[in-house]
């Protein structure tokens, strides 16, 4: 091959690696529609398993409030029994039927403030996990639009990675061809092949990164990856300043907001220990009827209602130890606190630093990207006129692709920061994205589920 049809070789891959910056690749460039990064997002927050087991968790812990209410009420309960008597009196054995029936209903009147306390601390458990089950739709949107981000990435470098090799195959033949015309030497046949069998490793190597990625991505989102967009700007969602972000994570950050709610509970705990010290005051009532009781008589009714009073004089010390164990759990809770604060503090800021990092590293990407393309034709150029050997335009083409490829995966990076950012100060949500979506309420169930009295189904049916 003469040295103007490397020169149009080249300039060909140049083109087309041109074309593959990771801000205007997209996967299946026909008219079909072209799945955003916001549907992707919307399909992880329906369907993503992990979530979802997040979401029934809550409705459990929802269930600890009816719980707690349930000491208001009555408790009432029945009995009966039926059997055969009999009586001997000397040799005479007389036998008698005997049944009864009783119906006791108690109502407790005080508790020592305890109903009132864990009532208090099952609703602080329950707006702790919801700010826990915030947290992970939080982390599953993460991660579903880094699988996103990774799967375009991949695709790029698959791109780069293929033009490489055919740019080295245009190589390989124009080596040969002239090797065969006398104007070549074995030399540089032999290292166009072996940078032509390199490029096809990696290759091999890109493929199946990008088979990774896609898996990742059906794993969290649901669906396979197909014909995604690039556009995955994230940019209006993050803070203008590190100021503003810290300001902005001390006010929406789920993990602030649930060790609080953690604390609420155990300040409540220790209230509800304590209860057991003080007096219970219930009403108790029972009514009941025996059939033939005795041999004298048929039937009795029988009818009671009592008020009785409980107070605890001595336990042998454990309500004692126990008030002092919960004191120190809320301790504990408390100085959790502070680690949360300061764990979304350093989230922030590492973000931050992230974020900004990955822009300063594509601007210089980017410089390095085009001075290496016109480094790359004019090293091919001057291979044409004899000034330039095979390895040059072999080493100037490596150069050119790992340029390109740290490009990529900077612009990769920056995304991904961005998204880790707006996580970080706890506004990575479908309500905050304006995600397109039905809206799972937390509240819904609590509601459904906080008064009932009675029934077994929940109240999605089961």
């Amino acid at each position: 091959m003469s040295g103007r049809s490397s020169l149009k070789a080249a300039a060909v891959a140049l083109g087309l690696w041109g074309s593959v910056s990771f801000g205007v690749l997209a996967f299946a460039s026909s008219g079909a529609h072209a799945e955003t990064i916001r549907e992707s997002l919307a399909l992880a927050y329906a369907n993503n398993p992990t979530l979802n087991a997040a979401r029934a968790q809550l409705r459990g812990v929802d269930e600890n409030v009816p719980q707690a209410l349930s000491a208001w009420r009555p408790t009432v309960s029945a009995a009966a029994s039926a059997g055969r008597l009999a009586n001997g009196v000397d040799s005479s054995v007389n036998y008698r039927n005997n049944a009864s029936m009783s119906l006791t209903i108690s109502q407790t009147i005080f508790r020592g403030f305890r109903t009132i306390n864990s009532t208090r601390q099952a609703e602080a458990v329950v707006r702790a996990q919801r700010e826990s089950l915030m947290s992970t739709e939080q982390d599953t949107l993460l991660d579903a639009a880094t699988a996103y981000v990774d799967v375009i990435r991949d695709t790029a470098l698959v791109s780069l990675r293929r033009s490489d090799l055919a740019f080295l195959q245009e190589q390989v033949r124009a080596a040969r061809d002239r090797f065969d015309v006398g104007e070549g030497t074995r030399t540089d046949v032999s290292q166009s092949e072996a940078r032509s069998s390199e490029a096809r490793a990696s290759l091999n190597t890109a493929m199946a990164n990008l088979n990774t990625s896609r898996a990742i991505y059906q794993q969290v989102v649901g669906t396979e990856a197909r014909n995604l967009s690039a556009d995955t700007s994230i940019s209006r969602y993050v803070p203008k300043s590190l100021d503003e972000a810290l300001n902005l994570s001390e006010s929406h950050q789920p993990l602030i907001r649930q060790a609080q709610h953690l604390v609420d509970a155990a300040v409540f705990n220790v209230k509800t220990i304590e209860g057991e010290l003080l007096p219970t005051v219930t009403v108790d009532g029972s009514i009941s009827r025996s059939w033939n009781p005795s041999e004298t008589v048929d039937y009795s009714d029988n009818a009671q209602i009592f008020g009785n009073v409980s107070i605890p004089l001595y336990q042998g010390g454990a309500v004692y130890s126990r008030v002092r164990q919960a004191k120190e759990e809320l301790g504990q809770t408390r100085l959790q606190l502070d680690v949360a604060l300061d764990q979304v503090r350093a989230n922030v800021i590492s973000a931050w630093g992230i974020y900004q990092a990955a822009e300063a590293s594509i601007v210089a990407a980017q410089a390095a990207v085009q001075a290496q393309q016109l480094a790359l034709e004019g090293v091919v150029e001057e291979q044409r006129v004899g000034q330039r050997t095979t390895l040059d335009v072999l080493d100037a083409q490596r150069e050119l692709v790992n340029q390109q490829s740290n490009l990529v995966i900077a612009q990769r990076n920056r995304i991904v920061g961005g998204y880790q950012l707006v996580a970080s100060i706890g506004r990575l949500d479908a309500g905050s994205l304006g995600l397109s979506v039905a809206r799972y309420e937390p509240k819904q169930h609590y509601k459904a589920v906080r008064d009932k009295w009675i029934g077994l189904r929940t109240p999605d049916g089961r």
